[in-house]
């Protein structure tokens, strides 16, 4: 890959940066504050960039648990849909006060697959993140877990954040998708259990080789793996846009991505070809 193909990403105006319930939650079930101010000071100093930012935070459930002093994540829905709320309420107070210090303004967005299905709510959707964008808000998007079964532990719906974030790049038209998450990129093999596992620079097409490469995995606090990111990032190359998977232990990466530097996975073919 050439280092043009990542200078291009310098363009991008319009970001959605997804973060995982790991990058912001020790491993210990507490929350990670360290982490969450220093996502606020980042996404806030991209804002006075210039820049156009979504937040897609996981992390309702894991801040639920952290919050009721649970260290097992439960197993009915009920009791998963009232954690969530508990967890929701809190993570969304802590990214205010530390978005409020760096001087930025931050509105919740809560979403669920029917509404991103049907075209009149679809449109109101889009018609919300415009005006937030327009106001110099920055929205911070979740899925809403109190009212839709599907994405706690069951079958349908988004499913998982990688996936939601990607759609919310669809519906908001933008530029780049950058998922932050607990590991550096994608390899060609499981990089946790083997020390001589090459990553990706970049992918142009997620094809059945490249599926078969991953190894899906869930954490104890969040859902989600490996496949449900290169299905987001089917959703991304199919939308003509970028997206980018890259730890989130070090939320500077995100200066370093903007910045063109070789850090995670790229995928995209519309950079490669230079049609953006």
């Amino acid at each position: 890959m050439t280092k043009e193909t990542r200078q291009k990403i310098k363009d991008s105006k319009r970001i959605v940066i997804k973060i995982g319930t790991s990058t912001i939650m020790y491993q210990n079930g507490a929350i990670n504050l360290q982490q969450v101010e220093k996502l606020s000071f980042v996404l806030s100093d991209l804002k006075n960039q210039g820049k156009e930012v979504i937040l897609v935070s996981s992390g309702a459930i894991g801040v639920g648990l952290s919050r009721m002093n649970l260290t097992e994540r439960p197993v009915t829905i009920p009791e998963q849909q009232s954690i969530a709320a508990i967890g929701q309420t809190e993570l969304m107070r802590l990214y205010s006060k530390f978005f409020y210090h760096y001087g930025h303004q931050i509105g919740q967005v809560l979403l669920t697959k029917d509404v991103t299905d049907f075209p009149v709510s679809r449109k109101n959707a889009v018609n919300t993140f415009e005006q937030l964008l327009h106001k110099h808000v920055v929205p911070i998007v979740n899925e809403n877990d109190t009212v839709s079964v599907e994405e706690l532990d069951h079958l349908t719906r988004f499913g998982d954040n990688d996936t939601l974030s990607a759609i919310v790049l669809e519906l908001t038209e933008a530029d780049l998708l950058i998922m932050l998450s607990d590991i550096d990129g994608f390899y060609d093999k499981n990089p946790m259990k083997y020390s001589d596992a090459k990553r990706f620079d970049l992918i142009s097409n997620i094809s059945d080789d490249i599926l078969e490469l991953a190894q899906d995995s869930t954490s104890k606090f969040g859902t989600g793996g490996m496949i449900t990111k290169l299905n987001a990032a089917k959703i991304v190359l199919s939308a003509g846009k970028s997206m980018v998977l890259a730890n989130g232990s070090n939320i500077n990466n995100l200066f370093n991505i903007l910045n063109g530097e070789d850090v995670g996975t790229l995928f995209s073919e519309s950079l490669v070809k230079g049609d953006k």
